[in-house]
């Protein structure tokens, strides 16, 4: 849908460039790192849930139910973002403004608006705040340099970013504290054959 697409580079292009010729100015090893952690990041946040998970087997079914919960509550935040990214066929900023960026620029049909990196985790970083307040103080910054790191690469306008955060929260938010609704699920479980995997004793 065209008609719809964002005019990206009237938004916030000039802030794009900045960021994009900064990083074209910074040494070597600091865009390899960034790259590297734009790249595997995400996976920051899928150990972070395993932590969660290990913990709860020790803790009451209830923080069981939100461990459990929190990968599924990032599978729907990234199916949002992605359906609303199916509704603006924004071009990448590296394609539109044709600017050397640290990341190779991705392909023609692989839109720009929202972030999905950022969506996923913005509510990865909800779900552990309210799974484990721990975890989710390194959840946090650990968001915000994700975010970041999509711009400075050249993947991202700042308002994909910007948006894709909004869209993991406003979805994370209200879908945790659904969570206790499984705590007599968990209770259940744990007589059963898969005790192992929801409580340890």
């Amino acid at each position: 849908m065209s008609n719809l697409a964002l005019g990206g580079a009237s938004i916030d292009g000039g802030l794009y460039t900045w960021v994009t010729d900064l990083a074209q100015r910074a040494p070597h090893a600091v865009n390899v790192l960034v790259s590297y952690g734009t790249d595997h990041g995400l996976f920051l946040f899928a150990i972070l849930m395993l932590i969660c998970w290990w913990r709860a087997r020790r803790g009451t079914a209830a923080e069981m139910a939100r461990a459990l919960a929190g990968p599924l509550v990032v599978t729907l935040a990234y199916l949002a973002n992605d359906t609303v990214k199916a509704l603006f066929d924004e071009a990448r900023p590296c394609r539109t403004l044709h600017t050397v960026t640290v990341a190779l620029c991705p392909g023609v049909t692989d839109w720009s608006f929202p972030s999905n990196h950022a969506a996923i985790a913005a509510a990865a970083a909800v779900a552990l705040i309210a799974c484990a307040p721990r975890l989710g103080r390194i959840a946090v910054p650990a968001t915000l340099l994700m975010a970041f790191s999509r711009i400075w690469v050249g993947a991202h306008y700042p308002h994909d970013v910007l948006a894709g955060l909004a869209i993991g929260v406003v979805v994370a938010r209200p879908l945790m504290p659904l969570a206790r609704h499984a705590t007599p699920a968990v209770t259940r479980l744990r007589t059963t054959r898969l005790r192992p995997l929801v409580a340890a004793r």
